[in-house]
């Protein structure tokens, strides 16, 4: 079985590492040629994971027509919102029958269409050929070889099984589903949850609070779920509860970094630099989030405050504020 993996960021190097661990043929594209020679020479990529050893069997190229010519999996791991125009210029160098497999965790913006659709549409592909990855997967821990689980989603069970097949390495076991909608929305949803456990920290919270906003996040993402058709077991296991505590919790977490500058009194613009400019993608996802949640008429609360931090006048301390505020209710 051979794979390309189109992008060399954090996660796309980690996954391209996995996938070759796991005894799989694995190219990788580089945007930039200068960094697909320094992994191909040094065996590592320290633009983005800074003192992992890379197998010497990786090989990269920034020529994407060379990284997909003859792979059974197409592996996307690019931004969300860069998804459609990325896939536009690669749409007509899939191998007609590859597996194309997201580790994208985004809604696009404008559309509010999950990644998977987004790559059926532009590389005109029936969806049952569409993957996703989700799950506890923060890139470095997982490329230093610490173990970890994670799920394979797919309408066509059997698609999932040879993705399966092809990223199973001694530190990385993954697990299959069929639940597309729910796999991907756990990932998407969790980004901005993380984000507002971020702003707790900043603000000098503990961890009661950032446990009710995990909490009360798995809520939101199960009823916006339910509204799209996904199956609620999905969000118990390691694409939504599993993936959302790893995010919210932990300092490697993009999301959550970017939310305690938030939460210190950062603006936006001052909270990326913290992150070396990277901006996360909850930031972006949370208006989308927000749009398709109204679309459905599923009331989203955390998902509002952060969205209106991020992009309205208000501030952490304000969106805690009226959060807790709300009406009383039952559970």
């Amino acid at each position: 079985m051979r794979a390309a993996v189109l992008g060399s960021g954090n996660w796309g190097t980690t996954f391209a590492k996995v996938l070759v661990d796991a005894g799989t043929e694995t190219t990788m594209w580089a945007r930039r040629e200068e960094l697909a020679a320094v992994i191909n020479a040094q065996h590592s990529n320290p633009d983005y994971l800074p003192g992992i050893r890379l197998p010497r069997a990786l090989r990269a190229t920034s020529d994407a027509a060379e990284a997909v010519a003859g792979a059974d999996l197409v592996v996307l791991a690019v931004p969300s919102q860069a998804a459609r125009a990325n896939l536009e210029t690669w749409a007509g160098l899939l191998p007609s029958d590859a597996t194309l497999v997201s580790l994208m965790k985004g809604i696009e913006l404008g559309t509010v269409k999950r990644m998977s659709e987004v790559i059926a549409e532009v590389a005109k592909a029936d969806p049952d050929r569409v993957a996703v990855v989700s799950g506890p997967n923060l890139a470095r821990e997982i490329a230093m070889g610490q173990p970890t689980a994670t799920v394979i989603a797919c309408i066509d069970l059997a698609r999932a099984e040879q993705v399966q097949s092809a990223c199973s390495a001694p530190y990385f076991r993954p697990y299959t589903n069929v639940d597309v909608i729910g796999t991907e929305l756990g990932g998407a949803v969790k980004n901005v949850i993380a984000l507002a456990c971020g702003m707790a920290v900043g603000m000098g919270f503990g961890d009661n609070t950032v446990a009710s906003l995990i909490t009360r996040g798995l809520a939101e993402t199960s009823r916006l779920g339910s509204a799209l058709g996904a199956d609620p077991l999905t969000f118990a296991g390691l694409a939504g509860l599993g993936d959302l505590v790893a995010t919210c919790a932990s300092p490697l977490s993009r999301n959550r970094t970017f939310g305690e500058q938030l939460g210190l009194g950062d603006s936006v613009e001052q909270a990326q630099l913290a992150t070396h400019g990277q901006v996360a993608e909850g930031v972006k996802s949370c208006q989308s989030i927000l749009d398709l949640a109204e679309r459905h008429g599923v009331d989203v609360p955390i998902v509002r405050e952060v969205e209106s931090v991020c992009h309205g006048d208000s501030s952490p301390r304000l969106a805690l504020q009226r959060l807790m505020s709300r009406s009383i209710k039952s559970e």
